[in-house]
């Protein structure tokens, strides 16, 4: 069994660990507000290709999930914002189960859609995301055009990296 791979990726262990001293009250109140504005400010555009390559997926009839670390509100406003919300069959926030990069979350997107793990794939833009794909026993791709820089996603050795999104579906009918 591979060793697990882990850092602090949650808000609240993002803020402990900048702040070591910091306390309860203090990181609650921290992280309450940048929820509120994170929720109250305009959803981004999605990366070009995003849309089509999602529906192009869907059609295909591929089974789509999302496992993130924000909370179930704002991905419910993001998945709003953009329409996608009807194109993944699963979703698992941060705030709901284990942060990346531990693999709960996709153990838990695994079995409710009746997958094993190497039937499956999982896509991010971080070094959180490929370390979650590779402690589940996952392939992954990376996409360089997010987060993390190409070289930071290597380190992780993800199955393959992507500079587009569009890339996906000519991946996929290797």
């Amino acid at each position: 069994m591979a060793k697990l791979k882990t850092s602090l990726v949650g808000l609240t262990e993002a803020l402990t660990a900048l702040y070591p001293d910091i306390d309860t009250n203090t990181a609650t109140r921290l992280t309450d507000r940048y929820r509120f504005h994170f929720l109250t400010s305009e959803p981004s555009e999605p990366f070009q290709g995003v849309t089509e390559t999602l529906a192009h997926l869907n059609e295909a009839e591929y089974l789509m999930a999302v496992a993130t670390g924000k909370g179930r509100k704002g991905l419910d406003k993001a998945l709003s914002a953009t329409g996608y919300g009807t194109l993944f069959h699963v979703s698992r926030c941060a705030d709901e189960t284990r942060s990346k990069p531990h693999p709960q979350m996709l153990y838990e997107i695994l079995d409710f859609v009746g997958v094993e793990a190497e039937n499956a794939l999982m896509i991010g833009d971080t070094e959180y995301d490929i370390n979650m794909a590779n402690n589940a026993g996952l392939d992954s791709i990376a996409v360089t055009y997010g987060v993390h820089e190409r070289e930071r996603l290597a380190q992780c050795n993800p199955t393959t990296l992507i500079d587009s999104f569009t890339e996906l579906v000519g991946w996929l009918d290797q």
